[in-house]
């Protein structure tokens, strides 16, 4: 369920877009020096989406560096960081450990049993830096897995797991902004899910494993009420975004929400749109 939250990078201005990659940077430098390479290869731009968010609402103090990096040697990039950098690179490793656990349970990968293997003393570690967040997504992914087993059929059920689990990862402190910033992250999960079990179905059924969609894919309308749910999803986390006084990184965050995350959609509708 991770590579949906991402900029729509035609529609970016070019200095957004160098803000946007330089946070990308910090995250994965803070995934370096805090969970090492291992950790390292759970970066995603998903979580860039929290560090901004979170930034942009906080206004913290931000670090800008020069950097070499070996996997892009060619020219030194640029790192932004701060306290939340740290944060996602803490909720990335333990939901990339948890995801990895899911899939050792769901479809007994061995490449989830290892990488499970190599992050679970560094999950262990930010279960004690922050236990009410560890709680929410373990409890959730494993409900998750449960009704997955179950062959659960209810959408909103199956969405709302994830949906709780991003409400807690965006809900960095219990405050003010609470309410509308965990119906950000909660309306944001449920469209991840939706969307993710979306683009897998021709996989699953070929592999056999469960989708959620697999009760109404049949269905004549099938494709105008996803493309319905899907927006009704975003539409509420966008208009709880806009209650949030976000200046600093608005409108690449406005990119995302209102661009970035159709990009897979859309692609796979030009894809199965395509004459044969």
């Amino acid at each position: 369920m991770f590579g949906y939250i991402v900029v729509n990078k035609p529609e970016l201005k070019i200095k957004d877009f160098e803000t946007y990659q330089a946070f990308y940077c910090g995250l994965c430098r803070s995934l370096k020096k805090r969970h090492g390479f291992f950790g390292q290869m759970t970066l995603n731009y998903d979580m860039t989406m929290v560090v901004l968010l979170l930034t942009g609402l906080y206004e913290t103090e931000t670090t800008e560096r020069k950097f070499r990096c070996l996997v892009h040697p060619m020219g030194r990039h640029t790192a932004k960081q701060n306290k939340f950098s740290d944060y996602a690179a803490d909720m990335n490793v333990l939901m990339a450990y948890e995801k990895a656990m899911d899939d050792v349970i769901d479809e007994k990968k061995i490449s989830a049993r290892f990488l499970s293997t190599l992050l679970r003393p560094k999950a262990k570690t930010v279960r004690l830096r922050y236990p009410r967040q560890a709680a929410v997504i373990t409890e959730n992914l494993r409900a998750l897995t449960e009704a997955e087993q179950r062959n659960e059929t209810d959408l909103d059920v199956l969405a709302g797991y994830f949906g709780r689990i991003m409400e807690t990862v965006v809900l960095y402190k219990e405050d003010y902004y609470a309410s509308d910033l965990g119906r950000f992250g909660f309306f944001l999960g449920k469209f991840i899910y939706l969307l993710d079990a979306y683009d897998d179905m021709e996989a699953d059924a070929k592999n056999g494993c469960f989708n959620p969609l697999q009760s109404i894919k049949e269905q004549a309308n099938f494709e105008e009420r996803m493309e319905e749910i899907l927006e009704m999803m975003m539409a509420e986390a966008a208009r709880a975004f806009e209650m949030l006084p976000v200046i600093d990184c608005a409108d690449i965050l406005r990119n995302i929400l209102y661009g970035g995350v159709w990009t897979k959609y859309l692609a796979k509708k030009k894809k199965e749109q395509k004459p044969t």
